[in-house]
């Protein structure tokens, strides 16, 4: 069927209204608590939206519903280990972040080890960030979501961010409830035939408890596997600690935080869904299509009415551009606060403020270029883009819990620790069959156990601040 003209208009009344949207925050930023923390005036229910869109990005509107296409509802398993991760969060990392005026999640690591890790966490940081969003920029118009993201992020700061993840939230979300609607329209016989279908297929299994470690999505994987990877990307990346951070206060912090969780859940049921009735509505192997990434695009184009299949791709735009700005302004933060103005702490403010929208400027280069290198490199996007982001949050978080929750860690033996865990990330990404669901609760274990255990050995220990 393909797009007309109804539907490009409706792209670009989103396009266009969601950039002068972000454009209206310019005026507001007048310093770099401005720009980077929104003044810390965020209500916590705006940023538990902006946390949602956040880490919800084109691979997950397309990647998820090739999931279940493929499979079944297991992954909500490993999203029962995201919202149990985010309790942890809540007890363990967030009351360390308030104790103080902090505006990056690595400057904790300075104020407990010093400033040599403070620098190779950053570093970390920036490098598998923007490798990760690389990758979840995907399968869009990256030309026009990276530019247009570029000009409200680069102008407005992470109050243009926050506020226009809120509209982009209700956009995609809405979009989908109506792809979901669409279809049981086209499906013969609706729910009740889907849901026969599904559930004669085993589509509808949610649980595996099968004890079986070179499975990704069982009961074990996903709850454990889940925790670790949720309590590393939302407590030690920048990419959400930074709206955890503009929350007026500690307890609306954790408010976001919580409720965040449930509503990632049924998002993440949602997307699902839709894998699951679009393969009652086609009933052919996914390989039909190319890959399973494919089929809820193709579906879209193809079978959508016009108006509804402008609307569901303005919804995939949308996941981007809330995912992409979170990805700039976090980058542009870490890049200035970790970096820059540790090296040149006297520059004036208006100059910060003007290398602060800079650096968003050079990050939205760097992200394009990666973003194309990844057309025709990679595989399943939801794996890949999960993958890589794993690969150094085991280091990370083993680092942060050697901060927190021992006395007799110092840098030493926390810098150690790092790189053995790091090493043996990569090894088991590149060299073994282990689920990518166990690569931070294995990464974090090794950290923490020979950060550990080389601070005892250590003689030059640093005392706990």
């Amino acid at each position: 069927m393909g797009l007309n003209h109804l539907d490009l208009a409706i792209i670009a009344v989103y396009l266009a209204g969601i950039t002068l949207f972000g454009l209206r925050f310019r005026k507001r930023q007048r310093s770099l608590r401005d720009y980077f923390l929104a003044d810390r005036n965020i209500p916590w229910w705006a940023i538990a939206l902006s946390i949602v869109a956040a880490e919800t990005s084109t691979l997950t509107i397309i990647g998820i519903p090739g999931i279940a296409y493929d499979s079944n509802l297991t992954f909500l398993q490993v999203v029962m280990g995201y919202v149990a991760g985010r309790v942890i969060i809540s007890f363990v990392l967030l009351p360390h972040y308030f104790r103080g005026d902090l505006y990056t999640a690595y400057e904790l690591i300075e104020r407990r080890f010093g400033k040599g890790l403070r620098t190779v966490t950053a570093s970390l940081f920036l490098l598998t960030r923007a490798a990760a969003e690389g990758v979840r920029v995907y399968a869009v118009s990256i030309v026009v979501a990276i530019a247009l993201t570029l000009i409200y992020t680069f102008e407005g700061g992470l109050a243009a961010v926050i506020w226009t993840d809120v509209v982009q939230t209700v956009i995609y979300v809405g979009g989908t409830l109506v792809g979901v609607f669409t279809i049981l329209h086209l499906v013969p016989g609706g729910w009740a035939a889907i849901h026969s279908l599904a559930s004669s297929a085993g589509k509808l299994q949610v649980f595996d408890f099968t004890p079986d470690f070179w499975k990704p999505y069982t009961f074990w994987a996903g709850l454990i596997g889940g925790a670790f990877l949720t309590t590393a990307s939302h407590g030690t990346d920048q990419l959400i600690v930074q709206r955890l951070l503009a929350a007026r206060n500690q307890r609306q912090s954790v408010t976001a935080l919580l409720t965040s969780g449930v509503a990632i859940f049924f998002q993440f049921a949602l997307f699902l869904t839709v894998g699951v009735m679009l393969w009652a509505y086609y009933q052919v192997p996914s390989a039909t299509f190319g890959k399973a990434d494919y089929i809820y695009p193709k579906f879209i184009v193809s079978r959508l009415p016009h108006g509804v299949s402008g609307l569901l791709i303005a919804a995939i735009l949308a996941a981007a551009m809330s995912n992409l700005s979170a990805a700039l302004n976090s980058l542009s933060s870490s890049s200035m606060m970790d970096f820059y103005l540790r090296r040149c702490p006297n520059v004036d403010g208006q100059t910060q403020l003007r290398l602060s929208r800079v650096s968003t400027f050079v990050w939205a280069l760097v992200l394009f270029a990666l973003a194309v290198l990844s057309l025709h490199k990679v595989g399943r996007v939801v794996d890949v883009g999960l993958t890589i982001a794993s690969v150094a949050y085991g280091a990370l978080l083993g680092v942060f819990l050697l901060g927190v929750l021992t006395r007799r860690a110092n840098q030493t033996g926390a810098m150690v620790g790092m790189f053995f865990g790091f090493s043996v990330e990569l090894y088991l990404w590149l060299a073994t069959r282990v689920p990518w669901t166990w690569y931070v609760t294995i990464g974090t274990g090794i950290t923490f156990g020979i950060g550990y255990a080389m601070s005892l050995l250590s003689q030059n220990r640093t005392p706990a601040r």
